[in-house]
């Protein structure tokens, strides 16, 4: 992915970002467990020494993946936000359509990470702060037991969406995510 070292201008941002790049790639394609540093240096084209001056170790790697995956949500959510007509549910809104949104896409970075978020206490407490911040930021829209239940079917959609095996038919997204919308209009 980057040039080689000998005819390459040092370039750390660069060559971090080839890092995290690979190790996404690795988890999506097989599994969290083929992320080891050798595989991602090889496939960053920079050595294993080159890794360490990024990330110390292999949990601080898929850490630094997890919080880039947050702050890509994070964007997603603001595009949804600007998109909507605001007032009640209007959060709610825009983290369904994200979800699904992302169930679209055939091989979305999030299918690796969801076993990662459910184990890893670094990635879930990561994400309940993101979601805590998220619903104070919104709490004059977007609190109340039904948005709350709506966020939660939402989460189990996505999450039944993970775990469904390839050649298991899937529901129809499309009249889930509108029933779902409904319930969040006021």
């Amino acid at each position: 992915m980057v040039d080689s070292p000998r005819n390459r201008k040092k370039q750390p941002d660069v060559v971090r970002q080839a890092l995290l790049d690979c190790a996404r790639k690795l988890a999506l394609e097989h599994g969290l467990a083929a992320v080891s540093l050798q595989a991602v240096a090889s496939a960053a084209g920079v050595t294993k020494g080159g890794l360490f001056h990024h990330f110390p170790n292999k949990q601080a790697l898929i850490e630094a993946v997890f919080d880039g995956m947050m702050e890509s949500l994070d964007r997603e959510i603001d595009e949804e936000l600007e998109k909507d007509k605001g007032g009640h549910g209007t959060f709610t809104r825009a983290y369904v359509r994200t979800l699904f949104a992302d169930r679209a896409l055939a091989n979305s970075p999030w299918s690796a990470q969801t076993m990662t978020v459910l184990a890893d206490p670094y990635s879930k407490s990561l994400w309940h702060r993101w979601m805590n911040d998220r619903l104070v930021r919104h709490a004059e829209t977007d609190m109340g037991m039904r948005l709350e239940i709506v966020r939660l079917a939402a989460d189990g959609a996505w999450l039944a969406h993970v775990l469904r095996p390839d050649d298991h038919a899937a529901s129809d997204d499309a009249v889930l995510l509108r029933e779902l919308i409904e319930l969040t209009e006021g």
